[in-house]
């Protein structure tokens, strides 16, 4: 891969509009084997499920993948702020998989979620996975750990909130992506996906703006710090697989995943990865991934 990597995006083999409420609908994107077994994959807080087309597209030609952005990301509109929070998130993600089944047909269903997202499955009251696989989740114990993701999720609640938000040019974003810490990591071509991806342009001006406005996701990581310790992996319905990044590599965003917890689930991480492993090292968990499938009898 060269540093004039460019990744394009093919176009779905079909889309699924789903109503979520009167105001809001999302579009499930189906990519990869139909043949294969269903993959449903969504995004982290701020960002969109097509930025992280370096880490999907491996598994492409092995399973049917159905894409979808959380509300106020991606391809869909931005609608009301008061919405924007965990349950809202989690009644979402219920009606998604629904529609999927509905209109593709039912059938054993893999669920892979990055960050924030990862607690819409873990606090869903439907149980409709064979497997989970969670990369970075924001998981922790009471005491100690507790306190340390709090903390860490109000910082980065507070950094969200002053952080430029619009751009003269979709360039300039990609430009100021490639100072910024924490996207040092990631594979080449993805400070310039991301400008594709997380940004539209403004109805104001000809500037580019945020999909996702920060105010929104910065209360979404306000509110998710309630649901933190609500989290019992003893209670896990379906095999989970848990893939972080590197605990000895410093986290941009959030503490990585709680290594007390390491006996009640099937955990990896990345070497030298961080929070955005999947942008990082997209080969990698990828890789993991199968690994994991390929022990519960998923191709």
């Amino acid at each position: 891969m060269t540093t004039e990597a460019v990744w394009k995006i093919p176009e779905p083999l079909s889309t699924c509009d789903v109503r979520l409420d009167d105001s809001t609908v999302t579009t499930v994107r189906r990519h990869g084997n139909p043949s294969g077994p269903r993959m449903v994959l969504s995004h982290g807080n701020g960002l969109a499920a097509d930025l992280y087309y370096p880490f999907w597209s491996l598994l492409a030609g092995d399973f049917d993948l159905a894409v979808y952005d959380v509300r106020n990301h991606g391809w869909n509109s931005v609608g009301d702020q008061r919405d924007h929070n965990i349950p809202t998130l989690i009644s979402d993600h219920d009606i998604v998989l629904d529609a999927i089944a509905r209109v593709y047909g039912d059938k054993p269903t893999v669920g892979v979620f990055h960050s924030l997202s990862t607690l819409v499955p873990l606090l869903s009251l439907s149980e409709p996975y064979a497997a989970l696989v969670l990369f970075d989740p924001p998981l922790c114990k009471p005491g100690a750990s507790q306190i340390e993701l709090h903390e860490a999720a109000e910082r980065a609640a507070a950094t969200i909130r002053k952080r430029g938000h619009r751009f003269k040019t979709r360039e300039a974003f990609a430009e100021f992506l490639g100072l910024v810490p924490t996207f040092a990591r990631v594979v080449p071509g993805v400070h310039e996906l991301m400008a594709r991806t997380t940004l539209r342009k403004s109805a104001s001006d000809e500037r580019y703006e945020l999909r996702c406005p920060r105010e929104y996701e910065a209360q979404l990581m306000d509110y998710a710090r309630s649901f933190f310790p609500l989290l019992d992996l003893d209670l896990l319905y379906c095999p989970t697989k848990v893939i972080g990044g590197d605990p000895t590599v410093r986290n941009a965003y959030l503490p990585t995943f709680d290594l007390g917890q390491v006996s009640v689930v099937d955990y990896d991480f990345v070497p030298d990865a961080t929070h955005l492993l999947q942008l990082e090292e997209p080969e990698e968990c990828a890789a993991l991934l199968r690994e994991f499938l390929a022990s519960l009898g998923i191709p």
